[in-house]
């Protein structure tokens, strides 16, 4: 599915431990301008359910396990973030949600511009519209 990519982020293990990192242009694409942390979520419950017109967003689950899904508009798919080094990069124009999370899970999310809420797209119908008239 094109708009969205999982990657492996880089690691380095000696006897201190565990160390995950990610740069700016390389790992992370653009400029981070905010970032924000989701926990506490109980397991039943669903974030997100929107999307972005101009926004770029990096979401990371550095403890526990949460579920992201991600529909184009034609396509759906899930992705599973459990592990700190898993980064997945969805572009604007991609409708997510994050549902599933474990008891302790935090979920980074890393985004390219400053809240703005004229750039969210709330209503999926409105989703929809929007990416079948880019198509034709």
């Amino acid at each position: 599915m094109t708009g969205v990519s999982l990657q492996r982020l880089p690691q380095v293990r000696d006897q201190r431990g565990l160390l995950t990192f990610a740069e700016v242009e390389k790992q992370i694409p653009f400029d981070v301008k905010r970032y924000f942390l989701i926990s506490d979520v109980p397991s039943k419950e669903v974030r997100g359910e929107h999307a972005h017109r101009k926004l770029h967003e990096i979401l990371m689950c550095v403890h526990g396990r949460c579920r992201v899904s991600v529909d184009d508009g034609q396509t759906h798919q899930e992705f599973v973030l459990d592990d700190p080094a898993l980064a997945l990069h969805v572009h604007p124009l991609m409708w997510i949600g994050q549902y599933g999370f474990t008891r302790g899970a935090v979920l980074l999310v890393f985004c390219s511009d400053k809240y703005d809420a004229a750039d969210y797209i709330r209503e999926y119908s409105e989703f929809y519209r929007i990416k079948r008239e880019a198509a034709s």
